[in-house]
Parts: C-alpha cells; structure tokens; sequence
C-alpha cells in the first residue's frame, strides 16, 4: 500500500511534539471523544500545542458565499496571531477524516506554505494511540507568516464560467452521485439539484479507506472509473468547496500537477438562476 506524502501518522507527530518549528492545527471545532459517541469542544480536548483554524473566520468577509479563501492579508494576520509562521512544518487534524483538514491544507499552500501535512486517521487514530490530550485556551507567541500567494489553483466564478462553455478543462465534482444527478436534494434551501455540463462525478467518500486518504492504486482506479483523464488539467468543484480539497490532495498524491479548485463551488453555481445545470449520470 502506497500513502500519501502529504500525510504524516500519529507516531511521527508524537515524537515531534516539542519541535518548536511545528505548527499543529486543529480543523475542526469539535472533535470526537474516545468512546466515539461525543464530542468535546477543542478547548475541552485536543492534541497538545495545537491551535483551531475556523474556515469559516479565516474568509473573505464580504463575500455572500461560506468559507471563501481569504486575502493573504487576512491570513498571514491570523495565522500569524496563531502563532505559524510559513517556515514551519504545519501539521492539520480534524476528528477522524479528512474533510475539513485537506481544506486547510490547501489553503496553507495557496498561501505560500511549502511543509503542509495531514494527520492520517485525525484526532481519533490519536485518541486510539492512547497519546496526551490537553484542554483550555492555546496562547501561542505570534509569528511572522510571509505569504507566497498563488490564486492560480483557486478558481472563481468568471473563470468557471469560461471552462464550461469552452469544455476544454476537465471538471470533477466530489458531491454524493445522488447529489450530482439531481435525484437528491442540496442540503441548502432553494438550491438547484444537478450538475456543470461536462462534469464528471467524483465522490470524495470513494477516495477514502476507514477515514483515511486511500492507497496510490485506489485512487488511480477511482479516477480511471470516472473517465477522469489524468494527463490533462482537472477543476475540482464540490457542495461549498471543501470536500473539492480531497480531490486535489489525491490528484497531488498520485503525481497530478495540474488541479484547481473552484472555490464558490455548487453553492454558488447551483444558488444562481443565470447557470446551466444538467441532471442525470
């Protein structure tokens, strides 16, 4: 079995705890107890030296649209205040999967950060490890984060718009199938159901193995299924951009150089009335 090198285990974490060039970040709010019943807030329970990143605080403000990638500005000066610089190695963790962590993930490498992992299995393989846990109010000392801003994997709106009507550019979409043929409600009030004309369907759930980003070989297969020509460039898209961020760290996994992601997604192509919609496989 081939593992990612954008991943780290829970081991190579716990020997590193005391690295003061180590950046450990929580992408998730709320994080599971051992039981696997609950959750604990992150102050109540996390790994420890951790600090949160909220997607949802760390975003363009004015935009209408959840969790949209902020400008570097207002980046480098929250991250800054959480103490990361770009130099660390920064190490992102969530409960027990990779949804929210591989959108922080890219986000870190939009910005610039070259030593950006993903804490394979999450808090829960931590948890089940039996390693140290600590509670309260991270105050980490503040560092400088210079930002290498590159917004060409990061796709918007007008740009999307032109991939579709060219058809030139291949377009993945990790939503549910369901969601994607339009047989299935948006979980959103009074969002169109279906899919971008020449979008193929990619659902981030067939690219994982028990929580964890799969093997080289079942990534390859799942692409190789959907029709997905590895060779040519690949716009990711998902409900909100998030889960899109899956699709990219497996396409970086198996050695595809040439992937973005459209950062509104279908909230916001799906929230328009002006958009062409396709229902059906």
């Amino acid at each position: 079995m081939t593992t990612s090198p954008f991943t780290v285990d829970v081991a190579w974490l716990h020997e590193r705890l005391n690295d003061p060039s180590l950046s450990i970040v929580s992408s998730k709010g709320l994080l599971p107890t051992l039981n696997g019943d609950e959750t604990l807030p992150f102050d109540e329970q996390h790994i420890p030296g951790s600090v949160y990143f909220d997607i949802d605080e760390i975003a363009d403000p004015d935009a209408p649209l959840p969790h949209t990638l902020s400008s570097p500005e207002i980046f480098v000066d929250a991250v800054g205040k959480m103490g990361i610089s770009d130099q660390d190695t920064i190490v992102v963790y969530e409960g027990a999967d990779l949804v929210f962590a591989a959108r922080v993930w890219w986000n870190f490498r939009i910005m610039g950060a070259k030593n950006v992992f993903i804490l394979n299995g999450g808090f829960r393989e931590w948890l089940n490890a039996g390693l140290p846990v600590e509670s309260g109010t991270p105050t980490p000392s503040p560092k400088t984060f210079t930002p290498k801003y590159n917004p060409a994997p990061a796709i918007f709106f007008d740009a999307m718009s032109a991939i579709v009507d060219k058809g030139e550019i291949q377009i993945a979409d990790a939503r549910a199938r369901g969601r994607f043929s339009g047989e299935e409600q948006e979980p959103r009030d009074g969002m169109r159901s279906g899919h971008m004309p020449g979008a193929k369907s990619v659902p981030f759930t067939e690219l994982l193995k028990n929580g964890k980003l799969g093997p080289v070989e079942q990534l390859l297969g799942v692409y190789k299924k959907a029709g997905i020509d590895l060779n040519k460039p690949i716009v990711t898209s998902c409900g909100s951009g998030v889960t899109a961020a899956i699709l990219i760290l497996a396409l970086e996994t198996i050695g595809h150089k040439d992937a973005m992601l459209y950062d509104g997604s279908w909230t916001e192509w799906g929230g328009r009335e002006d958009t062409k919609i396709i229902t059906g496989e």
